[in-house]
């Protein structure tokens, strides 16, 4: 049995699509929810580490000392050469232990919008994307594209959406493993937020039923793909 080991800043941005698949290709997944980091020792020897999404910045260490703890352990992750998945949050916290700029953006990225491919987002586990696919958005902040990363994907509004470092190292702005079925619990546990940004939950509700089980089952492809070709 292969280790899965998930930092989860809030309940409802777990691995949603990703899980059944991990557990397909042979992992066991455990969750360490905020205030329960694992330690150094468990964090290096899973098999896969996956930082997950959530509503604060990685900027806010003053309010969230938390995020020290965070980044250290992607640090160590980094060196270790071992799999690390980030998605959102996630995502921006490798961004900035590699010395990258994490900052807000002009405005967020909420919805469901296509990914732009790079050749080499062609070539990566992203390809199920292409051709236009929407994907879900759900952030308000961006990050430069750190040095000696490869960016795969971007969208007009966040030009770095996706970057990896060799095969083993995947950041993701974007929320491929968003499960549209599950989706009702992100409209309502982000409903200041999207109140804030005016967005009705009407309207993304509806685009889910249109395009989320094409997104879910693109999602789904990636996950698998990645892990069985790092």
């Amino acid at each position: 049995m292969k280790h899965c080991l998930a930092m989860q800043h809030v309940a409802f941005e777990d691995l949603g699509a990703f899980a059944p698949v991990l557990e397909a290709e042979g992992f066991s997944i455990r969750y360490c929810p905020v205030g329960a980091a694992p330690t150094e020792e468990e964090w290096l020897d899973a098999d896969l580490a996956v930082v997950l999404g959530g509503p604060i910045g990685v900027y806010d260490q003053v309010l969230y000392p938390i995020l020290e703890r965070e980044k250290e352990l992607v640090r160590l992750r980094l060196v270790s050469g071992k799999p690390l998945l980030g998605i959102c949050l996630g995502a921006q916290l490798i961004a900035a232990v590699l010395n990258a700029r994490v900052y807000p953006g002009k405005e967020k990225e909420i919805g469901w919008g296509a990914l732009e491919l790079t050749e080499a987002g062609k070539a990566s586990p992203l390809r199920f994307f292409d051709g236009y696919l929407p994907v879900l958005h759900w952030h308000g902040d961006v990050f430069d594209l750190p040095e000696g990363a490869e960016l795969l994907a971007s969208t007009p509004m966040t030009p770095h959406q996706a970057f990896r470092i060799g095969n083993r190292v995947l950041a993701l702005q974007f929320h491929p493993e968003a499960d549209v079925d599950r989706l009702e619990s992100w409209l309502i546990g982000h409903a200041c937020e999207l109140s804030h940004a005016a967005i009705d939950p009407r309207r993304l509700r509806q685009e889910s039923k249109r395009v989320g089980i094409s997104a879910r089952e693109a999602g789904q492809a990636l996950i698998r793909d990645w892990v069985t070709h790092w």
